[in-house]
């Protein structure tokens, strides 16, 4: 059927629109592509901490025979202050760790006591849980204490998939061997395998659902799979997040850790 001269300009129209919108995507993965790994790797940390955040979530402690779930209220500052506090249940409720310039303590309610962590402690489990007080104040150790290379990409969901690898800076405080981390486009990091001294795979974070909090892509649940323990797992769902908010000074203080007045906020 011949097309009339309005109908004609209005494909054309259409059919530029689309070409542009191609254009556009075309140009912002090779962008991303053309970024170097310590761009992206910073990007996508900003991605998760932003200025300042505050998150909610549940964390679920699986074993082959038992499992428990945690609440979980967490809020960082920069590029190393956080705070991560258990809310509920009452048996777990009140057990927190602080982060401040790269110092850790660690509150226990039952104890009432204020305890520091040395800084190799930081690689230990958070809660007998599988990830670490590190996973959890989502430190900056990554961009300080390691190297970076792009070893490859692929396409995954729409997205443009770059693989990179962390390798340990001489003498640097660290645990790993080495990290693989897969970021997307969107700088949110789909994966990480921990490789140990033996170069070895020791465990496995997969991002297995991507959605929209606060106005940015963010991981909305995560599990850590240790890769020599089959049938144990812990998943981190996250329900809600802020990002660039103004924080009270006084979160981050030992009094704080031990006597919370982030209740009133």
């Amino acid at each position: 059927m011949r097309k009339s001269p309005a109908e004609g300009r209005h494909f054309a129209t259409c059919l530029k629109i689309v070409a542009f919108g191609a254009a556009v995507n075309l140009f912002a993965t090779q962008a991303f592509a053309a970024s170097d790994a310590d761009t992206i790797l910073k990007r996508a940390l900003d991605n998760l901490r932003g200025d300042t955040s505050l998150t909610t979530g549940s964390m679920t402690i699986h074993r082959p025979d038992w499992e428990r779930q945690v609440t979980i209220k967490s809020w960082t500052r920069g590029k190393t202050d956080s705070l991560a506090r258990s809310i509920a249940p009452p048996i777990d409720a009140g057990n927190a760790t602080l982060e401040l310039d790269q110092n850790i303590w660690s509150f226990d309610p039952k104890l009432n006591q204020v305890i520091k962590l040395p800084a190799s402690m930081m690689a230990q489990a958070w809660m007998g849980s599988d990830f670490s007080y590190d996973d959890l104040a989502k430190s900056e150790d990554l961009l300080t204490d390691y190297t970076h290379r792009l070893i490859g990409t692929e396409a995954s969901g729409g997205h443009t998939v770059t693989a990179i690898e962390a390798d340990p800076k001489p003498g640097a405080p660290v645990v790993w061997g080495k990290i693989v981390l897969k970021v997307r486009d969107d700088y949110v990091i789909a994966e990480e395998t921990f490789f140990d001294q033996d170069m070895k795979p020791a465990r496995k974070l997969v991002t297995d659902k991507i959605g929209e909090l606060s106005g940015r892509p963010f991981p909305l649940v995560m599990t850590m799979y240790p890769q020599d323990k089959p049938g144990q797992w812990t998943r981190l769902e996250n329900s809600d997040a802020q990002f660039n908010v103004v924080m009270p000074g006084y979160i981050f203080t030992l009094s704080n850790l031990q006597n919370p007045r982030e209740k009133a906020q």
